[in-house]
C-alpha cells in the first residue's frame, strides 16, 4: 500500500504520538547518516551493521506507532471519516513484518 492510498490523519487528535514518530524518524535519519560515513570510511563491517540494525528498529518503532495510534483512533470514534478499516490496519501491521 502506498502513501497515498492511506486516507487517515493518524495524528489529527494526537500531537504526542505525531512528536513521538517525528523524533524516531530524526533518529533514523541520524543512524542513516551515520551508516553511510560508516561504509564511506570503510569501517568494520560490525559497525556497519550495528548502525543498520539501529536504523531499522526506529523505522520499526515510528511505524508502529503510526499504526497503534490509528488503531486508537478506530477504536474511539470508528464512523468517523478517513478513520482505517480493520482490514486496511491489519494489511499495514503486516507490511511491517
Amino acid at each position: 500500500m502506498s502513501a497515498t492510498e492511506i486516507t487517515t490523519e493518524p495524528f489529527a487528535h494526537d500531537a504526542e504520538a505525531k512528536r513521538k514518530v517525528v523524533n524516531r524518524l530524526k533518529r533514523a535519519q541520524g543512524q542513516l547518516a551515520a551508516v553511510i560515513t560508516a561504509v564511506e570510511s570503510d569501517a568494520h563491517c560490525r559497525d556497519v551493521v550495528q548502525q543498520l540494525a539501529a536504523v531499522s528498529k526506529a523505522l520499526d518503532r515510528a511505524g508502529f506507532l503510526v499504526i497503534s495510534t490509528a488503531l486508537r483512533d478506530c477504536m474511539t470514534d470508528p464512523d468517523a471519516d478517513g478513520v482505517s478499516t480493520p482490514d486496511e490496519l491489519e494489511k499495514l501491521f503486516l507490511s511491517l513484518a
